[in-house]
């Protein structure tokens, strides 16, 4: 697959660890590739969901993916300040279709005023026993949300408004917004 240059635009595909389409969304701007990582930004795209629901994203978001971590993060830039979705996944792969991830349910969630919330522990420990994930999953899971963790209280990469404001810049210019 060549990879996407700056500028294009790709799909995003999230699974589930038993192979089943989680979630799709139908148009990201890629900002920036490097060999590790992939940033990009989407913003009223389309949205599938496994059930077929389909929703439009209503603010910008920028998305993070690497090839070493077993997160994402979503950047949401609202009115009411910047907050953050990250799920715990697989790092990422990419096809000539999408950017592809298998989802394992957990999520941390930071809040503009910078509170953090792990989400879905319940739907983790459910999954877990019905898909007979690993051992060596919940190991890599629980080490990544650590990292996690550290990046949020450090305010490194995407936790950083010097990374906010670069990146929205950049889409904005890419976009003609």
């Amino acid at each position: 697959m060549q990879i996407p240059r700056e500028g294009d635009y790709v799909a995003i595909q999230s699974y589930k660890h038993d192979g089943h389409l989680h979630r799709t969304w139908r148009e990201t701007m890629v900002l920036k590739t490097s060999e590790n990582e992939i940033i990009g930004c989407n913003e009223n795209t389309l949205v599938t969901e496994a059930d077929g629901r389909r929703w439009v994203t209503r603010e910008p978001a920028l998305v993070y993916f690497h090839k070493k971590y077993w997160f994402n993060i979503i950047t949401m830039i609202r009115d009411s300040g910047v907050s953050y979705y990250c799920n715990l996944a697989t790092p990422f792969a990419l096809d000539k279709e999408a950017i592809k991830y298998i989802d394992y349910d957990l999520d941390v969630k930071v809040f503009p005023d910078g509170e953090k919330r792990l989400l879905d522990v319940d739907e983790y420990a459910a999954h877990s026993k019905m898909w007979n994930y690993p051992p060596e999953i919940d190991t890599i899971l629980h080490d990544n949300v650590d990292v996690l963790i550290d990046w949020i209280d450090k305010g490194k990469g995407p936790f950083s408004q010097a990374y906010v404001d670069l990146w929205m810049q950049r889409y904005k210019e890419l976009s003609h917004h």
